[in-house]
């Protein structure tokens, strides 16, 4: 397929971002690039970018489905996305449901502990500060966003836990913690965007706890792409499957 691929507009550690011909709209290619512990562990897995671009299409797709606009306006190929163009806010917002990760090395949770309500946490999406947890007030002394933002981003955040809850405990996946970001449109308003994939969350099978997301490299252990491929199984239906030729 001739992708619409233009100007590079911005490099990340696992995507690149492209300007189209459409002034509004860019194109998110996916990376084989995996990296853990603030970008210091990396290395390049085949078929990564892949497996994420297709998750996070259905993903996406799932969400607007639900009313909840996103950046992701198409998947022309696996691998790269037609997005619409936003403004980013530099705040990484991690949903909790389970008790995992960092927080158990920061906090006195039990391994395991389930929230409900879930937490929301803010951090500074900033390398040269290394993505410091915020508070309100930080938040707004840094003007990185109103409190009127910060209400809009807590409940749509709290719907699309809802929504990615609901659907993957539906297909047999426990969903401990997730990481998204937000943009502003062309028109102010706030959208979700970036990506939602093994890279940004934590998948596990509901009757083992198998984690099936980057944990797995995290921990330097193997089947990180079986482990992704598995998760793009379980969510793609028989149409996704059927559309990109897949046969796992």
């Amino acid at each position: 397929m001739n992708l619409d691929k233009g100007n590079l507009l911005y490099r990340g550690k696992a995507k690149d971002v492209y300007q189209t011909s459409q002034p509004q709209q860019v194109l998110v290619k996916f990376r084989d690039d995996i990296t853990a512990g603030d970008g210091e562990k990396k290395e390049v897995m085949s078929l990564k970018g892949y497996y994420n671009s297709l998750i996070s299409a259905k993903l996406f797709r799932l969400l607007e489905d639900a009313g909840i606009k996103t950046q992701y306006i198409d998947l022309p190929e696996p691998g790269y996305m037609i997005s619409h163009k936003l403004d980013m806010i530099p705040l990484e917002v991690i949903t909790r449901n389970i008790a995992a990760g960092s927080l158990l090395r920061r906090f006195p949770f039990q391994d395991g502990q389930t929230f409900n309500p879930p937490i929301i946490q803010m951090d500074y999406k900033n390398d040269e500060y290394h993505d410091p947890m915020l508070n309100d007030d930080i938040i707004l002394a840094l003007d990185l966003a109103s409190s009127e933002d910060l209400e809009t981003i807590r409940k749509i955040t709290l719907k699309i836990n809802e929504v990615l809850k609901n659907f993957l405990e539906s297909r047999g996946l426990l969903f401990p913690d997730f990481k998204i970001e937000f943009g502003r449109d062309v028109n102010g308003n706030i959208v979700l965007g970036d990506e939602i994939s093994p890279d940004t969350c934590r998948f596990w099978d509901i009757e083992t706890c198998d984690i099936l997301d980057k944990d797995l490299f995290r921990k330097g252990e193997s089947g990180v792409i079986e482990a992704y491929q598995k998760v793009a199984n379980i969510i793609l239906d028989d149409e996704d499957k059927k559309k990109w030729n897949l046969d796992f």
